[in-house]
This record gives C-alpha cells, structure tokens and sequence, in this order.
C-alpha cells in the first residue's frame, strides 16, 4: 500500500490538490484505524486534508469508513444527541437534569410514546480545553432515560488516535464526523453547528442512519440551548429553517462562565435554580419537536409545565 499519494493528493496545495475518491478515503482511514502506517503519515494527511478542505463526498464516506469499527446497542425510542467530543468551558452541561425532567414529563402525558436520550463521549479531543460529556456521566448516576455511549467501547479504533489528535493539536475530519454516529441506533439524530454551510454537511453525512436528522444553532458544539436560535431540518430535498425565542418562553437566562469547572458544572445542576431548570425543559421541548412527540415547542412547552 502507498499511502503516500493520499498525502499528495490533499497535501500538494491549491494546484495540485484534489477530492479523493470512495474507494481512497475508505483506504485511507482503514490504513489509519488499523495502525498500518507511521504516526507522521497519519498526521501530515489529516493536516493535508483539513487545510486542503474536506468536501460533503469526503465526510459522507468518512462516516462510511468509520461505521465498519462501530459496535451498536440499540437504545429504543431514542434520539441521539450530537455533543462535540472537544471540551465546554462557557456553561454547565444540562443533560443531567434531563432524567427527571423526562420522567415527570412521562407520568404526567402517558398518551405520549417515551423518549430516550442518547449520549457518546470520550477523553477531551482537540483543539478547545475544557469539561466533556464523559467526565460528567462518570461523576453521577444517570441510568433512565439518558444513554451515555463511551467510545472506547464502540469505537475504540478512533479512541486510540486521542494522543495523536492532541499532538496535532488541530481539527481533523474527525472533529466533523465523531459527533453522530449512532450507537445506539436512535430513530432521531440532532446535532449543532453554528454556520449555514455546516448544516448542509451534517445533514448530508449523517441523514442516511436516522429517519431525520436534524440541526440546532447551539453553542460550545452541543446540541444544547442556552440562548435565541433556530434548528434545521430537510423537507423534499430543501433545507427548512425554524426560528425560537427563549423569551417567547418566559425564559430569561444570560449567565456565562470563563473556563467552567467539573465541579462548578456538577454543581449547579446538582442544585439548580429557577432560570436552569426552565432552559433545560425548553431543550426537552426541542427535542420532543424533534423526535416528532409533538406538534409544536409550544405545545411540548405547555405539556411540560
């Protein structure tokens, strides 16, 4: 095998670049999975590649490629939530609060199919600092309604790369594809990006593993609310776009933190207040709308209150 030209064909420039082709990124990242080449090949392509920039085709085989590592459990009546596997620093993760949120929601309007919530997760990836999903799941004790899937179980092949990723200290093809892919084999997949042409990509990626993929304007990487928004979804081939406003809600929340802590995080969803526990009621409200529970926010949000 000559990984070389894979290198060539991303990392030349501008004049002799050019989009690999199916069977290439296949190779590609069955070579790098199965340790089959030098940690400096790995490198200089991811590198290559992620300058040279990955088009929709690339990333769409990318997650082809990864799914013949993937060991599945399926979680039913589930959506997966997309969280970034790089780190939080600005807010606290809501999810813990979700399980009682749910559970209540569930007592209370049993004419509605119940809904889990599917979490992955690893050690922090590059290129942000901070708090991950796993870290908070492996601080509490989470076990109905709210899935957490660890990587080193169901994919442990992408897992092994952690120490290269942080020597690279980039973003690589790996930062766009990790985020959404389904070990728990949900229905519903939801996941964040902040620009329009993102939407495009993940929903290209991912739309074929899920019965609707959907995309929410979020900060910090995590398909959770804390601010004014809008989510995305494709309807016959367009891209369809729903705007929200948390104050439409009676929702008032601006606090920000710089460099959160675990324990500061735990904390306050240990303890929450008024104001955190009607944001995290209002993400349920999404995804209910998402996994088509319901109608619309406002009647998730009535239901929920």
């Amino acid at each position: 095998m000559n990984f070389k030209k894979y290198i060539k064909a991303v990392g030349t420039g501008p004049k002799g670049n050019r989009e690999l082709e199916e069977e290439e990124v296949i190779d590609a990242l069955t070579s790098i999975l199965d340790d089959n080449v030098t940690q400096s090949q790995i490198g200089a392509f991811l590198i290559g590649w992620r300058t040279k920039l990955e088009t929709n085709g690339e990333l769409t085989v990318a997650v082809k490629a990864l799914k013949k590592y993937m060991k599945y459990e399926k979680v039913e009546n589930s959506i997966e939530l997309g969280y970034s596997f790089d780190g939080r620093t600005n807010n606290p993760f809501l999810f813990p609060l979700y399980e009682n949120i749910l559970k209540e929601f569930f007592e209370k309007n049993k004419d509605i199919k119940e809904l889990n919530l599917v979490i992955s997760g690893d050690l922090l990836q590059p290129a942000k600092n901070g708090i991950t999903t796993k870290d908070v799941f492996n601080s509490l004790d989470i076990k109905q309604y709210v899935y957490f899937f660890d990587r080193v179980k169901y994919l442990k092949e992408l897992s092994d790369l952690t120490p290269l990723r942080h020597e690279l200290g980039l973003r690589s093809v790996f930062n766009t594809v990790e985020k959404l892919l389904n070990p728990g084999l949900s229905e519903y997949g939801v996941t964040t990006a902040f620009h329009k042409p993102y939407v495009k990509k993940y929903l290209a990626m991912f739309k074929e593993y899920y019965k609707e993929v959907l995309v929410v304007k979020a900060s910090e990487g995590s398909p959770e609310v804390f601010k004014d928004g809008k989510y995305w979804k494709e309807i016959n081939d367009e891209i369809e776009e729903v705007s929200f406003s948390l104050s439409n809600f009676g929702i008032s929340y601006d606090k920000t933190y710089e460099n959160i802590t675990l324990e500061e995080a735990l904390e306050i969803v240990k303890n929450p207040d008024e104001e955190i526990l009607k944001l995290a009621k209002f993400n349920i409200a999404l995804y209910l709308v998402f996994a088509q529970r319901v109608d619309s926010l406002e009647e998730a949000w009535k239901r929920l209150n």
